[in-house]
């Protein structure tokens, strides 16, 4: 559920008892291996782990004015979530992600980034601590740049202009029609015609 509270001292102390000490605990997991290049704050209304301004001026393309967020946690209505965008976004890691999870014997309950249990016990506590230190947040960030580029959008989430093919110039081909042979005059024509019979009939 999105939460109206400003800060994460706020949110924790609206959640009720039980809610709170789950959310607890896996916050204590992620701040332990969280890069110091993330900062942990209030981002769509739930507990958010993103790279600053300070750190990533840009911010994230859809809204620059909000931070790149890395990771969230959140009490929803009927479980508790956390969102790796790093799972997400590389399928390396996902792959690593899913089959260390199942290692554990814990069931895995996962969508395209959010991760539900409806207890702390059920959740891979120590899986979900490796996923977020291992993504510090340069690497993160060169991860990020390299998924726009691949839709052709550059760091800020613009499209990329692309030069256009140069046109094509058909080739102007110099034509002229054919020159018809000039007629000779009908007199000529008889005269050379009898000059030739003449000829014709001296040798026989």
């Amino acid at each position: 559920m999105k939460s109206s509270a400003a800060t994460v001292k706020e949110y924790l102390a609206s959640l009720p008892a039980d809610r709170r000490a789950g959310i607890e605990a896996v916050r204590r997991v992620i701040l332990k291996n969280l890069d110091k290049d993330y900062d942990e704050c209030m981002l769509y209304g739930m507990i958010g782990y993103a790279v600053p301004h300070r750190v990533w001026p840009t911010g994230y393309h859809c809204d620059p004015k909000k931070p790149l967020m890395m990771a969230a946690l959140a009490s929803q209505k009927n479980n508790l979530t956390v969102y790796l965008m790093s799972v997400y976004s590389d399928k390396s890691e996902r792959a690593w992600f899913e089959q260390t999870w199942a290692k554990s014997g814990k069931k895995l309950n996962i969508g395209g980034c959010c991760v539900r249990f409806t207890k702390v016990e059920h959740a891979a506590l120590d899986v979900i601590g490796e996923a977020i230190r291992r993504t510090p947040a340069k690497a993160y960030i060169a991860n990020y740049v390299k998924t726009l580029a691949s839709t052709g959008r550059g760091p800020d989430g613009k499209k990329l202009k692309t030069e256009r093919p140069a046109k094509k110039v058909a080739a102007k081909v110099a034509w002229k029609p054919a020159k018809k042979p000039a007629k000779k005059p009908a007199g000529k024509v008889a005269k050379k015609s009898q000059r030739k019979t003449a000829r014709k009939s001296v040798r026989r």
